[in-house]
């Protein structure tokens, strides 16, 4: 039986969420053997954004430790050592398999190692959704990847230097959909794009926003099959996926496929002892949830969004930073007896793929107004929309901006302010922002 280790604070989950928590409880002062981070990937926290972008890219590839948090905002990267040098304990290739929230105790699926901690973090992120999740024939055939911890994207890589030149189908349109296959096609793999929905990325883009980048995408070789899902894999003697077979009938010839149907927070060890909400764990302003000394950060939590005055869940690398901070904030100023400003988040993503990068601030609801320059032939595009509910701009996208620009969006949706007329503000374009 392994012996039991004891923290005052203790962080399940080992994402980008983990790291920033990591380095401000370093900023507020924390003393050596005090945090534990357990985590069952075998690296320190990475800023996963990379696996997408960098990572894949063989002609030049990003490799760790360029991208271990806190690297992706501008902070110092915490090697290994950094952990050491804090007095941190990293305890990695270490899945918990049981939490008991009353007693404070966690175990591991290590010899049922036991953990206790006085102050739990949350941490542990989402799981990618598996097409065998939905009974998908020959899904667990060889060569059809998924995208989510760095070990996923090592195996794509090596796969994408076997299978060089080959066919690559990528089964979703989303956001790693449409990383992964501009990345493939920038490594010279053929690509086709496979999604059920009318138009790629439906849960932000509009029609119109999606037709450039379908479009833009069409002109690099990118072929684009809309409106139907891979309902079953042929493979070889090998076991190897060697063709797609789509619902309307269609078969897709694929050396490697790479699907991006969505995530789950991963919640399950939680269950029935933390109250939840729309699919997270609920927490308030400060990411305390419903069990004393228990806080949940990044994917899985649940908290209220100020700005829209609803409870929201937000699957995104800026916020796993963001609460984090807020979450360390919040346990430290609680032990001095002070109190800190409730999280009041301004919902934001951003991509780049190509030559391209958008950035979108706010919230996608009401009438959509586009500007701006949508050509995709256009040398250097820059477009955007703003969405109009109730006479106030509460949300706007730009592809193109300048970081003087993208910071004129986000003051926009940030302040919310009123409109004459949606013709005058398509006009104005990205003027408008400069009228606060």
């Amino acid at each position: 039986m392994s012996e039991e280790k004891s923290f005052k604070y203790v962080i399940i989950g080992g994402g980008v969420a983990a790291g920033y928590a990591a380095k401000e409880f370093v900023n507020q002062g924390v003393n050596p053997g005090e945090l534990a981070i357990i985590s069952k990937e075998s690296v320190p926290p990475y800023e996963r954004p990379a696996l997408s972008k960098g990572y894949i890219n063989l002609q030049n590839k990003a490799t760790l430790p360029n991208f271990y948090a806190c690297g992706g905002s501008g902070g110092e990267r915490q090697f290994p050592q950094w952990y050491t040098d804090k007095g941190i304990e990293l305890i990695l290739d270490t899945e918990i398999v049981k939490a008991d929230l009353a007693s404070k105790t966690l175990v591991s699926s290590n010899n049922g190692q036991i953990f206790k901690y006085q102050t739990l973090i949350v941490a542990t992120g989402s799981t990618v959704v598996r097409l065998s999740d939905f009974g998908v024939e020959g899904a667990d055939a060889k060569n059809i990847f998924y995208l989510r911890e760095i070990q996923d994207a090592d195996k794509l890589v090596y796969a994408m230097e076997v299978k060089e030149k080959g066919k690559a189908v990528v089964v979703g349109g989303g956001y790693i959909g449409l990383e992964l296959s501009a990345a493939l096609s920038v490594n010279n793999l053929d690509v086709t794009m496979v999604y059920p929905e009318p138009w790629c990325m439906p849960r932000l883009f509009t029609g119109e926003i999606a037709s450039f980048y379908e479009t833009y995408y069409a002109n690099k070789g990118i072929k684009l099959v809309k409106g139907t899902v891979a309902a079953g894999f042929n493979t070889n003697s090998n076991g190897e996926v060697t063709e797609v077979k789509l619902k309307d009938g269609r078969t897709l010839e694929a050396d490697i496929v790479i699907v991006g149907v969505g995530g789950k927070p991963l919640t399950s060890l939680f269950k029935d002892q933390v109250e939840e909400e729309k699919g997270g764990i609920k927490t308030d302003g400060f990411f305390k949830t419903s069990v004393p000394d228990v806080y949940a950060i990044g994917d899985v939590a649940t908290f209220p969004m100020i700005l829209y005055d609803e409870m929201r869940r937000v699957e995104h690398v800026d916020h796993a930073r963001k609460s984090a901070e807020q979450a360390v904030k919040a346990i430290k100023a609680a032990e001095e007896g002070k109190s800190i400003p409730e999280y009041d988040y301004l919902p934001y993503f951003y991509s780049r793929a190509f030559d391209l990068s958008w950035q979108f601030y706010g919230d996608n609801v009401g009438e959509s107004v586009l500007f701006g320059e949508n050509d995709p032939k256009s040398p250097k595009p820059k477009f955007g929309t703003y969405w109009v509910k109730e006479g106030k701009v509460v949300g706007a996208f730009l592809e193109g901006g300048t970081p003087y620009e993208n910071k004129g969006i986000a003051k926009v949706a940030r302040e919310q302010p009123s409109v004459e007329s949606v013709d005058l503000l398509s006009k104005e374009g990205l003027s408008f922002t400069n009228t606060l």
